[in-house]
């Protein structure tokens, strides 16, 4: 357990920062690196635990991965050269690995154990298991493998038509990785299209698949072939300097080699819709990811509602603009946000708490929060829960809250963000 002690800042924040790569592609370039044939070089790499997680994870399969700082090489023979594990595997905190992952592991022909945290411990997997038992999928666990540990006794997998219940990239994901191994045609389809590094991912390492409108089919029994990849900036860790900037009076910050996939812009969405000072500048595409610099300056905002299709595309930006709803002018209503409840924690009631201890008014509802404007924050003694997100949003709020805060547990925020607290200081010089 660490904890820092923060301080509100007086002058405003300038300068040109890149955030780590993206961490649901940092995950991706190495699952697809390990299934594929020949080398993967991965750059920009998310030197976070959560990452690490997936890296080992493939370790234990056998394969060779070389990693210096952010800069990941993979050598495979693919999933036929993969090694049964010689003991329980790890995920730690990483839902994305746990999920992701289980949709390799059914269709491998080893027994394989896996186990989490105390918080992942907590998270629903049931998401997953459940379609990937209509595909022959043999998974047992606690509460009919509701929970992790579980263990996987991998089969030859069969097609499947699946639409999923939950608005949930992870769940796509895990469901295409398996269809991939399976045998015959996989279809997945979603209410709400989701961020979709999979489907791109999949077609750098020269899947074919077909994408109509929220509907991803896949053939199975495809080979794929290593590749360069480059990880964008991750637009989840940049949202919290956005909100920083429009935040302190007198900010003028640009965020470079960001990632722009449209499935994960909805943070620059809603700004816009509260007035922000905004300028976008896209430079190129590298494996169908968008990549581009962000510069963002202080003007006061005004409030929003935030719900409905644009709510998977900014999931994880949810803790630091609810933040920012309670400086804008007049009350924000965030709805339709019942995923934030199945997290690294219940982030509704976390939020909420976390803002009410900096002496916010948050009413919270099933599905999200109402939030007033213009609110007074003063310095707090505020636990990070183990989350990342409710972790750095503590440290923003912090520049602006009167007095002194103490984050509690901010080695959390590792898990996304090493360098999180050095690029802040960074922009107050």
């Amino acid at each position: 357990m660490t904890d820092i002690k923060l301080q509100s800042i007086d002058k405003g924040l300038h300068g040109s920062i890149t955030v780590p790569g993206d961490k649901s592609i940092s995950h991706r370039s190495i699952i697809f690196g390990s299934l594929a044939t020949g080398r993967t070089t991965v750059r920009h790499f998310l030197d976070g635990e959560d990452c690490l997680r997936t890296i080992e994870a493939f370790r234990a399969l056998g394969v060779s991965i070389e990693q210096d700082g952010d800069t990941v090489t993979i050598e495979s023979e693919g999933k036929d050269s993969f090694k049964e594990p010689l003991e329980p595997i790890y995920f730690g905190n990483s839902g994305t690995t746990a999920r992701l992952l289980l949709g390799v592991f059914a269709a491998l022909p080893f027994h394989i154990t896996a186990y989490g945290d105390a918080s992942l411990t907590k998270r629903p997997m049931d998401r997953v298991v459940h379609p990937l038992r209509q595909m022959g999928g043999k998974i047992n666990g606690r509460e009919q493998g509701k929970y992790l540990p579980l263990a996987v006794d991998g089969q030859r997998l069969s097609s499947l038509t699946y639409r999923t219940p939950v608005k949930s990239a992870q769940v796509k994901s895990a469901l295409l990785l398996a269809g991939l191994l399976a045998e015959g045609e996989t279809e997945i389809s979603e209410d709400v299209k989701t961020r979709d590094h999979t489907e791109q991912m999949l077609k750098s390492f020269g899947a074919n698949l077909d994408v109509t409108g929220t509907t991803v089919t896949i053939q199975g029994g495809q080979k794929l072939t290593g590749t360069d990849v480059y990880v964008p900036g991750d637009i989840s860790s940049a949202a919290f300097f956005l909100a920083a900037a429009c935040l302190v009076p007198g900010s003028d910050i640009t965020l470079t080699n960001t990632g722009l996939n449209e499935t994960r812009t909805g943070i620059l969405d809603v700004l816009r819709d509260m007035g922000a000072d905004m300028e976008i500048t896209e430079h190129k595409i590298q494996a169908g990811e968008r990549i581009g610099d962000i510069r963002i300056k202080y003007r006061p905002l005004k409030h929003t509602e935030i719900g409905g299709e644009i709510i998977p595309r900014l999931i994880d930006e949810l803790p630091i603009l609810a933040l920012l709803a309670t400086q804008a002018d007049g009350e924000t209503v965030i709805k339709d946000a019942e995923e934030l409840r199945f997290k690294e924690t219940d982030r509704i009631d976390a939020i909420a708490s976390t803002l009410r201890s900096f002496g916010a008014k948050v009413e919270t509802t099933a599905d999200g929060m109402r939030i007033p404007g213009n609110q007074t924050l003063h310095g707090s003694t505020a636990d990070s829960f183990g989350d990342h997100r409710i972790g750095m949003m503590i440290a923003i709020a912090s520049l602006i809250a009167e007095g002194e805060t103490v984050l509690t547990d901010a080695a959390s925020i590792n898990i996304s963000y090493p360098s999180f607290f050095a690029d802040l200081e960074m922009l107050q010089k």
